[in-house]
């Protein structure tokens, strides 16, 4: 999600590395903070395999800064990501967060609803945090405070964003 992040913010503008890193850290910061040493490698990586260009720019009151932009190649790769996210930014939370803050860079609405869509049948299955004989517990059977709490919390939000992908798909439709 890291090298998603990066890639969606600088389809937007060139960035320098600070910069970059504030805005996936107001993105998803707080759940799953991003280091200097997670950041400068995946930039580092995608430099060299041609996803991001990068040039040296005098600094305001300090030493000179590296800028980061998308190169074409860079674009297509971030396209290719969103059109066909891995399950696993499908079926967690934060990670397909991010996927949603740069979706909108797919300029087909079909292939922006056939991601929705993928999440909300994920959504759609029934599951739960906990089991009980292989069947999801639901918040009225926990029969604990707290993982009821759990349990009603991600009922209100899940159903929540269905009716919101649901909304979502049927705009795209008719805007295709």
């Amino acid at each position: 999600m890291l090298e998603l992040s990066i890639l969606g913010f600088l389809a937007e503008e060139p960035l320098h590395g600070y910069e970059l890193k504030e805005r996936i850290r107001a993105l998803s910061g707080h759940v799953r903070p991003v280091s200097d040493g997670a950041l400068y490698p995946a930039i580092n990586r995608l430099v060299a395999a041609g996803l991001l260009d990068q040039r040296t720019e005098d600094g305001v009151s300090a030493a000179p800064r590296r800028v980061l932009s998308l190169t074409a190649e860079g674009r297509a790769e971030l396209l290719a990501r969103l059109r066909d996210p891995k399950q696993a930014e499908i079926t967690d939370h934060v990670r397909f967060n991010t996927l949603l803050a740069f979706l909108r860079h797919l300029d087909d609405p079909a292939e922006q609803a056939a991601v929705l869509r993928r999440r909300l049948d994920f959504l759609e299955t029934p599951s739960s945090f906990f089991y009980r004989k292989g069947a999801p517990v639901h918040a009225e059977e926990a029969g604990d405070l707290f993982r009821e709490g759990m349990l009603r919390v991600a009922r209100a939000t899940g159903k929540a964003e269905r009716t919101w992908l649901r909304e979502a798909i049927e705009t795209l439709a008719g805007s295709g």
